[in-house]
């Protein structure tokens, strides 16, 4: 590539550059998305099919052809190093809904068609940091909400047994068989109709206070703080990795490789510190003198 070309295409890439990080650009791209998904929403109205079909799929075209320009710009921005737009997994999904519907077998599947339009709508999150917090955060708490589930069931299992035990004979509708329930104290994570489901407990055995009452503190209430606890806890660390992200974003491209160590690194680091200095500081006091003492004896020479 001669130096002019080179040029010209440096200046692309910083002029593509500003027209990404401009703030219009996103509300732009959001606004096209808002109008995709109420053009695919007015769809689904026969009548507005037939009062406003090629309106509506001129609507479409121009929102594809927007996101196929606003494609290009984010590419743009990476001309220097194009491999850094497929790193992104916004990039990469942007990419795919809008290359999809243009491949062979795919574009004559009208559920399929449908599925990768509704899906344009998800680009909204790409748009605005917090959303991609909220997303990602989603996204990290999987694991545990993996675990969540599983001491959910356990504890819906248990109390489903007793329930079944207390109640199974006389309330067969709820409590006939473990499944059902199951489903009956599911339904009650809620607290929805407690008050009747209690009262109706009592006049079966007065067990049921204390049934319900355990159920209530175990599974309503600290399984709940558990789960906020899990979701917490992950939005946290997409927001730390939001930020990062976007302090690597602003660094020069020549300090681009030279990546700052993450917060636990940095707490290992100064461990191991203090765990050095305390190591060290028995021997520092049996083999120096004490500096106090030592200026008590230079005090008379020094008179």
């Amino acid at each position: 590539m001669t130096s002019a070309a080179r040029g010209r295409a440096y200046r692309l890439t910083d002029a593509c550059q500003e027209l990404v990080a401009a703030p219009w650009f996103n509300l732009a791209s959001f606004i096209v998305i808002t109008l995709n998904a109420v053009a695919l929403g007015l769809e689904t109205y026969g009548r507005t099919i037939a009062v406003a079909g090629p309106p509506l799929q001129a609507i479409e075209y121009a929102c594809l052809a927007y996101f196929v320009v606003e494609l290009l710009a984010r590419f743009g921005a990476h001309l220097r190093q194009p491999a850094h737009f497929f790193r992104d997994p916004w990039n990469v999904f942007d990419l795919l809904i809008v290359v999809a519907p243009l491949v062979p077998g795919v574009r004559e599947n009208v559920t399929m068609l449908r599925l990768l339009r509704l899906a344009r709508i998800v680009r909204a999150f790409r748009l605005f940091p917090s959303l991609r917090v909220i997303l990602v955060g989603i996204r990290r708490s999987l694991p545990g909400l993996g675990s969540f589930l599983l001491v959910t069931v356990l504890v819906l299992y248990g109390y489903a047994m007793l329930g079944w035990m207390l109640f199974g004979a006389a309330i067969p509708g709820r409590y006939g068989t473990v499944g059902q329930a199951m489903l009956t104290l599911f339904l009650l994570l809620s607290l929805d109709g407690i008050t009747d489901t209690l009262q109706a407990g009592r006049e079966v055995t007065e067990w049921a206070v204390l049934y319900y009452v355990s159920y209530m503190i175990t599974a309503c209430y600290l399984l709940t703080n558990l789960l906020v606890g899990v979701v917490l806890n992950a939005l946290d660390e997409a927001h730390q990795e939001e930020r990062a992200a976007a302090a690597r974003a602003a660094r020069p491209e020549g300090s681009a490789d030279l990546d700052e160590p993450s917060i636990h690194e940095q707490l290992a680091q100064l461990r191991a510190i203090i765990t050095n200095l305390e190591h060290r500081l028995p021997e520092t006091t049996a083999g120096e003198p004490d500096s106090s003492a030592s200026e008590l004896r230079r005090e008379p020479t020094l008179a």
